[in-house]
């Protein structure tokens, strides 16, 4: 994962990109792919068959030794205890005031040794806030040996179970085995951030090539299809999955955003707690919504949100539903604004278009439980 001094930095599966054709763009100081084949086409294939994201550009920050469990559960607002070993947590690191550093997931492989996985564009701040609070407990940023592969959609599981020939359908969803692929340690997790069925799978650099490759001649039977953030973004969107710098920041708190079930407040004195406990008590001011356009339009970040006349929020992510055939959007409305409310207006280019408050998420995959 190199690049010139202030240069976007690359994958290491930058070359294959490159060969197929890939669309690129900068996204959190890296060279991604934006799309292949075009967005609709590749976000279709995941919802339908299955498709390859590499996503190495997510960072990983390796915590272990004596206390290690101790720091996670002090740092994040998931209860750690939980886990056990091979055991995968969605959680939040919040600072004092409550505001979101990051969410990330959180890796159990030992009782003494944990692993982050953490936002492209937060590593770095994770990193540090995370080592200044780690005392004797070793923080170690392991993000530029570690790349990352997404496979998703119906068919990942046969795909992925022919690659590495393992049959991967007893492993539950936020569980992760580690694993050999062709001489080539990798660990496989049932997680991933399309609401679809899918892995992640943690491979040495070096290797993320020969991996992909591997992956691509296995999935040629089930319909893969490589796939760039473009189609990433639509899916995560439907499956109203937040988006750190959209939904999440230091300004926003896990409660407004909806995520009240990864807070567990008798977990322990976690960073954070304070705050967000009072907020449980007051009530929240403004909350995450979802919305369904009814009148012609595309909602984008940042466009206002009118309810009543007045202006009551923004919208923090947008666009059109490819399974859905209609705009949709999440943002942020004044509580005190939305009342009984089921319609409210967005300001679109086009002026004021209608839009109706729909329960979220927007789209779910048949058979799948709320709870991870």
């Amino acid at each position: 994962m190199t690049a010139e001094a202030g240069e976007p930095k690359r994958t290491p599966l930058f070359g294959r990109h490159v060969s197929l054709g890939a669309k690129m763009t900068e996204f959190g100081g890296w060279q991604m792919p934006l799309s292949y084949r075009g967005i609709l086409e590749e976000h279709r294939s995941v919802r339908t068959k299955a498709g390859l994201f590499d996503v190495s550009h997510m960072g990983e920050i390796a915590v272990r030794g004596p206390g290690a469990g101790e720091l996670c559960q002090r740092l994040t607002t998931n209860d750690v205890a939980r886990l056990s070993d091979g055991g995968v947590q969605y959680t939040i690191l919040c600072d004092e005031n409550g505001g979101v550093i990051d969410d990330v997931t959180l890796y159990r492989r030992f009782e003494e040794e944990y692993f982050f996985c953490v936002n492209a564009a937060n590593a770095a701040k994770d990193f540090a806030w995370i080592a200044s609070h780690a005392g004797a407990v070793v923080v170690e940023d392991v993000s530029a040996e570690t790349a990352l592969l997404s496979l998703q959609g119906p068919a990942a599981e046969a795909v992925l179970s022919r690659a590495a020939l393992l049959d991967l359908a007893a492993l539950p969803r936020f569980r992760f085995l580690c694993a050999d692929i062709e001489g080539y340690s990798v660990t496989i997790s049932r997680t991933g951030y399309t609401g679809e069925d899918g892995f992640e799978i943690f491979v040495e650099s070096s290797r993320a090539p020969a991996l992909w490759d591997r992956l691509m001649e296995e999935g040629q039977a089930f319909g893969l299809v490589p796939v760039g953030l473009g189609a990433r973004d639509t899916l995560r969107l439907e499956a109203a999955l937040p988006l750190y710098g959209h939904e999440l920041s230091s300004s926003t708190t896990p409660l407004e955003a909806g995520l009240d079930r990864f807070v567990r407040f008798d977990a322990g004195d976690f960073i954070g707690r304070a705050r967000l406990l009072e907020q449980k008590r007051t009530g929240c001011r403004r909350r995450l919504v979802g919305l369904v356009l009814v009148e012609r339009g595309v909602a984008r970040h940042g466009y206002a949100v009118v309810v009543r006349g007045a202006v009551a929020g923004e919208v923090t992510s947008g666009g059109w539903s490819p399974t859905l055939g209609r705009s949709i959007a999440l943002a942020y409305l004044d509580t005190a604004a939305l009342g009984e409310e089921e319609e409210v207006e967005v300001l679109v280019p086009q002026g004021w278009a209608k839009a109706k408050l729909v329960s979220l998420p927007f789209y779910r995959r048949e058979g799948r439980s709320r709870k991870p």
